[in-house]
């Protein structure tokens, strides 16, 4: 038997969330519609259309915000020497927690991905270009993840301040805390010696 179809498009948008699969989508269509009660549907609709008209990238890093310029970008006690860039707003959230990093952030909205269609002008490079022109930026922190994309993304971004005096980083990768070695991938590993220290 179908799904009425009101059900058969609430599961085909919860299905549009990343590793959200048909029988996931399924199970929180159901919920919602056996726990949800008249207030619930208008909480949800009103957060919905909140997050639609107030929640827009900052006019400065990306990171998303309900201001025109983010919390971050206006805080003047963090060192505006560096700008990690990341490719998502999640990333600056979860570097965030780890309240290690006290610099700027960049977001770029993506990465380079000529098979799907994304170049360049799809992220946020050129920005990142306009304010590196700034002095007090002296350190540009790549933080892409380890894929192909986010890997061709940062040798792009590093070669295109090839001949600026910025000082380009790239974070370290390697094995995580309590992780063993005969687990690790070969990918992993090789990061891992890469970004060794003298101790």
């Amino acid at each position: 038997m179908d799904y009425p179809d009101a059900l058969k498009h609430l599961v085909e948008v919860f299905m549009r969330y990343p590793g959200v699969g048909r029988k996931t989508a399924e199970r929180y269509a159901m919920h919602t519609i056996a726990s949800f009660k008249e207030e619930d549907y208008d909480t949800f609709k009103e957060t919905l259309e909140r997050v639609e008209h107030e929640i827009k990238p900052c006019e400065t890093c990306g990171h998303l915000t309900d201001q025109g310029i983010c919390p971050i970008c206006k805080d003047t006690r963090r060192d505006q020497s560096k700008i990690l860039v990341v490719e998502e707003s999640r990333d600056v959230l979860v570097i965030e927690n780890t309240k290690t990093y006290d610099g700027l952030y960049h977001v770029l909205g993506g990465v380079l991905s000529p098979s799907n269609g994304v170049g360049p002008e799809d992220l946020s490079i050129k920005p990142l270009l306009q304010r590196l022109r700034n002095d007090a930026h002296k350190e540009l922190i790549l933080a892409t993840n380890l894929s192909d994309e986010g890997e061709t993304t940062a040798l792009y971004i590093q070669r295109l301040l090839k001949d600026t005096d910025i000082l380009i980083t790239r974070i370290a990768y390697g094995m995580p805390a309590g992780g063993n070695i005969g687990y690790a991938d070969e990918i992993t590993l090789n990061k891992a010696l890469e970004g060794r220290k003298k101790l």
